[in-house]
């Protein structure tokens, strides 16, 4: 036996075949054997599964005792019976959740935990506001942007034939709870909501073509049960999972069976269990259920996790299904750049590069383009704000890209995605705010930025006493020059112009670090205007050392409002115009909010870009591309990726041959 690890004797070939579940197992303490377990040994059963009862008999036989485990309440995208694997699982010594007949852990921390403890319910409240935020349910192949019915309707969910948690109900049961359904409220228009095994084909559920009417219907388009719940009625369910998450929607659902959520006040119960008489709040009910009881598994770190992490892998798998289940077509991509985008766009289905925009419209894919092409696309593409170790002109492949279906985020002349994301974001809930808070922080004290090339930098020039500006030049020819400035538009103009307003100032010039490797235009020569030259410096030492960042359009000045460095903009990049920089340059009227610099995180690095996981190649949150690019678990170019960066180089006078 693995030293602390408990032997746990299983009787089910998925203990065995199914390396999540043995893995959860195996983290969560239990070693998983075959055999005879001795007297107070322990059994693992799957539920109330049909080859429970092999378990339950051997328990019963040797007097073990028996775990029975169950998935999580927020599981996958898809059902297991498409071969996803779960998020977390549900381990209990005493029952199972779903059956009243004996109290399980979850019905004693339900009925006995004092849940009082205000970090908990305030943990709890973050979590539902996320999960609600993101569409998340325990299933999540849905589609937020698709509308549900006019709202007045009645939901009325379905479950699958046979399973465990009905207890043996059948179509009987769902039949009278269709009949409650009409007669509590005549006239009204139900939708009997299908599982999403029985839409996938793999199982029957009780209710099919031969109980629809003129007022009833299946419904089992892939909307989010958040839009859902929003314009229902009333919801009436057996013991559907979707039952509880309509209680966190603000309805009181109508339960004709016994599940762990019913008696405690929440619903309106057909067999109350006489035993459950405490009341619970919404926030302690979702504190037990989400927060306590499950066993969470962080796919990415390969070890149990809190719930907050498990939201991080659910939120990034799930925009990724959403965005990209019905494959892409690309053009626009440069061919080192196309397994990059395949990994990060090409998980349900390979995308086909077209370099003909017409051709790749035809394909009846959603269309994507690399943004600086100038190409006509419903979606556009960019790297993200937190790349790589290392320059994308030297072909270091990206832990971050950006989609952005209604401009760019450098293109000040109409309004992107970002611009709206940042807009909306005094109205985020108060958890999405502390998580941007805590990831700024970790920035700042882990000292990272976009390309992270401190390791190979120099350290700091010496630098004269006095005020500091710091000016980071740019590629000349990039398209958020083009797009984003007016009267100053060169390194050369911008010098002129900190220099004129700040003539006894210390002026620190930064060279691009595209244009220092010879792979951009934008060379200049800054004598005269300059008090310091700091070629290959770590941007963020410089910084830390800078008084102020005087900029067009450089992402430095946002990686300056990171650290609390004042920033003054000649251009109109996506951070200016919302209070939180000095704006000598136009910035469109529409940007209006008074934004926070939380606000500001949150958009830009956790709501707009999406992110790879270079270790396990799975979309990932935010948090674990920063973990990554701390302890330098990324990618590099490999030596053909290299070999043409340095042809690229020999090209830099013709760059835009490379856009």
């Amino acid at each position: 036996m693995a030293a602390g690890r408990e032997p746990l004797y299983v009787y089910n070939g998925g203990f065995l075949t199914q390396r999540r579940l043995r893995r959860i197992l195996s983290l969560a303490g239990y070693d998983i054997r075959l055999g005879r377990p001795p007297s107070g040994g322990l059994v693992g059963v799957w539920g109330r599964s049909p080859t429970a009862h092999r378990g339950e008999g051997v328990a019963a036989r040797t007097g073990a005792g028996i775990l029975r485990v169950e998935d999580a309440f927020l599981r996958s995208v898809r059902p297991g019976r498409d071969g996803e694997a779960p998020l977390g699982l549900l381990l209990d010594r005493t029952g199972v959740h779903f059956d009243a007949a004996q109290p399980s852990d979850l019905e004693t921390l339900l009925a006995t935990h004092p849940l009082d403890d205000t970090a908990l319910l305030d943990r709890g409240r973050r979590a539902l506001d996320r999960i609600r935020r993101a569409h998340l349910s325990k299933y999540n192949a849905t589609h937020p942007e698709l509308d549900p019915p006019a709202p007045g309707y009645v939901v009325v969910i379905d479950q699958t034939a046979g399973d465990a948690s009905l207890l043996g109900a059948g179509r009987a049961a769902f039949q009278e709870m269709l009949v409650f359904a009409q007669t509590e409220h005549p006239g009204a228009r139900i939708l009997l909501k299908t599982h999403p095994e029985t839409a996938a084909g793999h199982r029957a559920g009780h209710f099919g073509p031969g109980d629809e009417s003129n007022l009833i219907s299946l419904y089992d388009a892939p909307v989010s049960p958040w839009r859902l719940f929003e314009g229902a009625r009333a919801v009436y369910t057996v013991s559907s999972g979707l039952g509880f998450e309509a209680i966190f929607a603000g309805l009181k659902p109508r339960v004709f069976g016994q599940p762990f959520y019913a008696g405690w006040g929440l619903t309106q119960d057909e067999h109350p269990v006489a035993r459950r008489a405490r009341s619970l709040t919404r926030a302690q009910l979702f504190a037990a259920a989400m927060v306590l009881y499950p066993t969470w598994y962080d796919p990415h770190h390969d070890a149990l996790c809190e719930i907050e992490d498990v939201l991080g892998a659910l939120e990034a798998r799930a925009r990724a299904w959403r965005e990209d289940n019905e494959g892409w077509a690309m053009s626009g991509m440069r061919l080192w750049k196309r397994r990059a985008l395949a990994r990060f766009y090409g998980s349900e289905r390979a995308p086909i590069f077209e370099e003909n925009a017409a051709r790749a419209r035809a394909t009846g894919r959603p269309h994507m383009a690399w943004a600086s092409t100038g190409m006509a696309a419903a979606v556009r593409c960019e790297d993200g704000f937190l790349r790589s170790r290392g320059l994308g002109a030297a072909l270091v492949p990206p832990l971050s890209l950006v989609l952005d279906d209604l401009g760019i985020y450098y293109d000040p002349t109409r309004e992107s995605r970002l611009e709206r994301l940042i807009a909306a974001s005094p109205d985020l809930p108060e958890g999405c705010v502390a998580r941007a808070r805590d990831l700024r922080q970790t920035l700042v004290a882990a000292g990272l930025s976009k390309y992270n090339l401190a390791g190979d930098l120099a350290g700091l020039p010496e630098l004269p006493p006095g005020r500091r500006i710091l000016v980071p030049g740019q590629v000349e020819d990039d398209a958020s020059i083009r797009l984003g400035t007016e009267a100053i538009s060169t390194n050369l103009a911008l010098l002129r112009a900190v220099r004129e307003a700040h003539p006894t100032a210390v002026v620190i010039y930064k060279p691009h670090p595209d244009v220092e490797a010879g792979l951009r235009a934008g060379a200049v020569d800054a004598s005269g205007l300059a008090d310091v030259v700091a070629r290959g410096a770590d941007p963020v030492a410089l910084i830390a050392a800078a008084d102020e960042v005087w900029t067009m359009t450089s992402l430095m000045g946002f990686e300056a409002l990171l650290r609390g460095v004042p920033v003054t903009c000649l251009g109109t990049p996506f951070y200016a115009g919302w209070g939180l920089t000095t704006d000598l340059a136009p910035v469109p009227a529409r940007r209006k909010a008074a934004v926070t610099l939380d606000g500001l995180v949150h958009a830009a690095l956790i709501d707009y870009p999406r992110y790879l996981d270079p270790v396990t190649a799975r979309p990932c949150p935010v948090e674990v591309a920063v973990a990554r690019l701390s302890t330098g678990r990324v990618p590099r170019a490999g030596l053909p990726l290299r070999l043409l960066a340095k042809a690229q180089g020999a090209l830099a006078s013709h760059a835009h041959l490379w856009r």
